[in-house]
């Protein structure tokens, strides 16, 4: 029988949440005794409400503590789950050869935090930056049915093999990227998407490769709505 995963497909699914929250702050999951998700929750959720969930993948070389400063105090004050998963390798897998073990740790950390949290799946978010950000759009829109929002901060492409869903998209790429040029990265990107019938939102800023602070401001503000 064909598995769906070698095209980048989930099997994720929400369920009842069966064990207790984690404490306020960072959290490892457990996934991998090294390269762990981690999952950042803010301070007074409400218990049973649905909270949304903001996926944040790292750029190559990177790791879940660079990104999640960049994402933390909108958690804390939009109240929202922050997941940062650790690719198995530098970078992630479709980027060396096709999905493989960060697809199916990837799935087995949505597991984990929706055994402990009642996910509203009207905004679960894929997003990252640099590599981490090509990875999301493959990522987001290969399972649209599963993320409501795909946010790429300075990504360079996309590896879709199947679309599912109809996620909305937020793409940022700087003017003066050194190493993604816009041209051929963002604008790209964004003109694919948009000829396809996603809901694209694009934005160019003066910057180098890089996360812009007022940037990830915007794409929270898109996420949250």
């Amino acid at each position: 029988m064909f598995d769906p995963s070698l095209l980048g497909r989930l099997s994720f699914a929400p369920v009842e949440p069966a064990k207790g929250a984690l404490a306020p702050g960072r959290n490892r999951l457990g996934i991998d005794a090294e390269r762990d998700a981690i999952l950042f929750v803010p301070q007074n959720l409400e218990p049973d409400k649905p909270v949304p969930l903001f996926v944040m993948f790292h750029g190559a070389g990177g790791f879940p503590e660079k990104v999640l400063p960049f994402i933390e105090e909108h958690a804390e004050r939009e109240r929202f789950l922050v997941l940062a998963p650790h690719s198995m390798y530098p970078t992630w897998d479709i980027v060396i050869g096709g999905s493989g073990p960060d697809l199916e740790r990837l799935d087995r950390a949505l597991v984990e935090v929706a055994s402990r949290y009642r996910i509203d799946g009207s905004r679960l978010a894929f997003a990252g930056f640099s590599d981490g950000a090509s990875y999301a759009l493959s990522i987001g829109i290969t399972n649209g049915d599963i993320a409501s929002h795909v946010i790429a901060f300075s990504g360079g492409f996309m590896s879709i093999f199947t679309q599912e869903g109809a996620p909305k998209v937020f793409i940022a790429h700087g003017l003066r990227d050194e190493q993604l040029p816009v041209q051929t990265s963002g604008r790209a990107n964004a003109a694919k998407l948009k000829a396809a019938g996603y809901d694209v939102r694009y934005i160019e800023f003066n910057g180098l490769h890089a996360i812009q602070p007022a940037v990830v401001g915007m794409a929270i503000q898109f996420f949250v709505g």
